[in-house]
């Protein structure tokens, strides 16, 4: 079965910190923009599904979603969001993707070559990596919530294809066409979930040189902050050390 790098668990700890700031609204506006331009009604799109499921899960109001949906599909104004996939190779050579919408292809790619070659990495070219990777639908629920015999029972009865213990939380891993699926049985059984989304998964995962810990955790903070990122995935699998300390 797929790797899954402890990034993805530290990722969802800092995107409660996001939330916050308001950070995590903006991304998943960006998501719903774009998602609404191949429908906007979510029981159509599945995308977008998935994206006003995300955006209520953090308490999104129902108007911002609203508008956000109109502007995907035209009936409102805003500048024209496009999705853009950067791939590349972080210091000690464990990959990394980012997704990214934006208003301005030429800054985006500029600004992550330098975060890329600062950092002692390098960007890519399209689908260096990528076969690195797998789409799959990813349910971070909070260790404490239930107990690995009840996941299994649940998730595995739904269409999900693997449950993976992290320690403070587990992961429930499924083709994309089953996410809905899995999601809504989850929901049934009243294991609530930290976050629920198809994104990318590493095929297999890997360490670097500890002399290179450190500066891949910070590019991986640095690319993930950045204001036209939506997505970062890697197949770095940080030790528990690197883990407390970014903790």
């Amino acid at each position: 079965m797929s790797g899954h790098s402890k990034w993805h668990t530290i990722k969802h700890k800092k995107a409660a910190i996001d939330a916050k700031r308001g950070k995590v609204f903006t991304r998943l506006i960006k998501e719903i923009v774009i998602a609404a331009r191949s429908g906007g009604d979510p029981e159509m799109n599945p995308r977008l599904r998935t994206a006003v499921t995300a955006a209520k899960a953090v308490s999104m109001p129902s108007d911002n979603i609203k508008r956000a949906i109109m502007r995907g599909t035209g009936e409102l104004e805003g500048a024209t969001i496009e999705e853009v996939t950067y791939e590349g190779y972080g210091p000690g050579g464990a990959a990394i993707i980012v997704e990214c919408a934006t208003d301005n292809r030429v800054r985006t790619v500029s600004e992550m070559r330098h975060m890329f070659s600062k950092a002692g990495g390098n960007l890519g070219e399209p689908n260096s990596v990528a076969w690195m990777f797998e789409r799959k639908s990813s349910v971070v629920i909070e260790g404490d919530k239930t107990t690995e015999d009840q996941l299994m029972e649940v998730a595995l009865e739904a269409g999900a294809d693997d449950v993976q213990n992290h320690g403070e939380t587990w992961v429930v891993l499924s083709a994309p066409e089953a996410h809905d699926a899995v999601v809504a049985a989850l929901a049934q059984a009243k294991i609530s979930t930290l976050s629920a989304e198809v994104g990318l998964v590493a095929k297999n995962t890997m360490a670097v040189e500890a002399k290179h810990a450190s500066g891949m955790m910070r590019l991986l903070e640095q690319l993930e902050d950045h204001d036209d990122t939506q997505n970062v995935y890697t197949n770095y699998e940080p030790d528990e050390s690197t883990v407390e300390a970014m903790a």
